[in-house]
């Protein structure tokens, strides 16, 4: 069997990196951490690795906007052409909130086209949102959602709302991975349900290959059944039915379905 190596990247305001670390190694990865400035400098070599994980937090305090700073450094470290190659030779990207603001501004989502007129603004209610929130998984060619229809994680962001001019175009070619629902189901751009107010419910969104995915929901921070918000009652409720007490909680079946497809392609 292939052993699957991963990359989580640290430093710079990232705050995630031990939960994405987490959620990577319970997947079956080896897993590197290592501080960003050593791959932009060069001392890191991508194609060591299958698996790059952009985590959430605060990078470089979101000076000029949400990771617009980081997006720059990368760009300027001529490191953007090194995620190109790294897609191109089939493997697999997530960034998550941080991490998915970081891959829009890159212009690796959507299209991996460069200077994608798209990016992630202002939450409409005008402040940072830390809630859960459910999600309705779409059909797409994204590898980190096989098999799944719904999710439930938690969002913790302030500039998570979704724009691109054209964006009815991400339907049409199956780019949208994630839109946020109602508890029933119902797609919903109406505050609580929808955070940020993204346009077409967007919660996340992969590329044309599948292989890399920008999300605002934190499948990291629900790696495990017990961080679920209800979970006493759940699971007095299974025990009631007899049905078995989960052990992990929804996200890790992202970071499982990302490595499966490592090591069978």
């Amino acid at each position: 069997m292939k052993n699957i190596r991963a990359l989580v990247l640290s430093g710079y305001g990232i705050n995630c990196e031990k939960e994405m670390a987490k959620g990577a190694t319970l997947a079956g990865a080896e897993v590197v951490t290592a501080h960003a400035k050593s791959w932009l400098l060069g001392e890191i070599d991508l194609s060591g690795f299958d698996f790059l994980l952009f985590p959430g937090g605060f990078s470089f305090g979101d000076e000029l906007g949400a990771a617009k700073a980081f997006a720059n450094r990368i760009a300027f470290s001529k490191q953007s052409e090194d995620l190109a190659r790294f897609v191109e030779k089939g493997n697999c990207i997530l960034g998550v909130c941080n991490g998915f603001q970081l891959l829009v501004k890159l212009g690796l989502l959507p299209g991996l086209e460069k200077g994608a007129a798209a990016s992630l603004i202002r939450n409409t209610s005008g402040r940072f949102e830390a809630r859960w929130v459910h999600q309705k998984v779409l059909p797409s060619k994204c590898v980190f959602t096989k098999g799944l229809t719904d999710l439930y994680l938690p969002v913790r962001h302030g500039e998570g709302n979704f724009i691109m001019p054209g964006s009815d175009r991400l339907m049409e070619e199956g780019l949208i991975a994630l839109q946020y629902t109602t508890p029933c189901g119902s797609l919903t751009e109406e505050f609580p349900h929808n955070p940020n107010g993204s346009k077409f419910s967007i919660a996340g969104i992969t590329d044309p290959t599948g292989r890399v995915l920008g999300m605002m929901p934190h499948p990291e921070a629900a790696l495990f059944f017990t961080q679920l918000p209800n979970w006493t009652r759940e699971k007095e409720e299974k025990k009631r039915a007899g049905q078995p007490i989960p052990t992990y909680g929804p996200g890790l079946s992202l970071f499982k379905n990302a490595i499966n497809y490592l090591r069978q392609k």
